[in-house]
C-alpha cells in the first residue's frame, strides 16, 4: 500500500521519501511486474492549521491533488482506482475555499467536526463532478488539464 501526498509517496505508508515522486513509485513497481490498486488520499496530507487555531483543509489543495493523480495515472497507463474524501451533507464550514470560497474568518460559523475537517455538502458536490469529468476523461483516453476552481 503507498501513501501518496501530492505527488510525493511512501510506500510504506510511514513518512514521505524525499525524492520520491508518483510517477517514479508507479514506474517501479511496473518494472517489477506487480499490479497495484493506487488509492489517492487527498485529505491527510492537506491537514493545517488556520490562523483562527481551527484544524482546516484548503480545498484548492484536495482538487489539485486529485486531479494529479489521475493525470499521472492517465500518463503512466495506470488506472487511478480510488479517491479517500472525508465529507459531510451537513452546511458545514471546516475546508476553507469552494464555491462559497469560505475563509479562516468563516471556519467558526458551523465549525461541527469533532475529528478532522470535512468537505461540506457543496464542496462534495463539485469534487463529485470533477471526480465524474476526470473518469469520462480517462475512459476517452484524453485527460486534460482540469481548473483548480468549481465552476468548471
Amino acid at each position: 500500500m503507498a501513501k501518496a501526498t501530492g505527488r510525493r509517496c511512501d510506500p510504506r505508508g510511514e513518512r514521505l521519501l524525499p525524492g520520491l515522486l508518483l510517477d517514479q513509485l508507479i514506474r517501479a513497481v511496473k518494472r517489477e511486474g506487480r499490479v497495484a490498486v493506487w488509492s489517492c488520499d487527498p485529505m491527510h496530507g492537506n491537514t493545517i492549521s488556520s490562523n483562527s487555531g481551527y484544524k482546516t483543509r484548503p480545498f484548492d489543495r484536495i482538487l489539485s491533488e486529485v486531479k494529479s493523480f489521475f493525470t499521472i495515472h492517465a500518463a503512466e497507463g495506470t488506472h487511478a482506482g480510488g479517491v479517500h474524501l472525508e465529507m459531510t451533507g451537513q452546511d458545514v464550514t471546516e475546508c476553507i475555499g469552494g464555491a462559497r470560497a469560505i475563509t479562516d474568518e468563516d471556519l467558526n460559523d458551523r465549525y461541527h467536526t469533532v475529528c478532522d475537517p470535512r468537505l461540506n455538502a457543496e464542496q462534495s458536490i463539485d469534487m463529485a463532478f470533477l471526480i465524474a469529468e476526470l473518469l469520462k476523461q480517462e475512459r476517452a483516453g484524453k485527460v486534460k488539464p482540469m481548473p483548480a476552481v468549481a465552476g468548471f
